[in-house]
């Protein structure tokens, strides 16, 4: 990569930095094929879904977890 280009980035407001995280993160995700899941992603995967499936309700929804991060911070 250019160090001119890497420079320009870094020169940037931290808003637009992040969005421009977020545009590479979005053309990465496109093609998901480009990141193949290590064994051990894979295995967690799995481990998570089963233990989701064995009881549904264990977990928190979205608004308790941020409900949480609300209250401790």
């Amino acid at each position: 990569m250019k160090q001119e280009l890497i420079a320009e980035i870094l020169a940037l407001p931290v808003p637009e930095r992040v969005r421009l995280v977020e545009a590479i993160w979005d053309s990465i995700s496109a093609v998901p094929e480009a990141l193949p899941l290590t064994q051990w992603q894979k295995n967690e995967l799995d481990r998570r879904h089963a233990e989701f499936e064995a009881d549904p309700d264990a977990g928190s929804t979205l608004e308790e977890v941020f409900a949480r991060i609300r209250r401790a911070s």
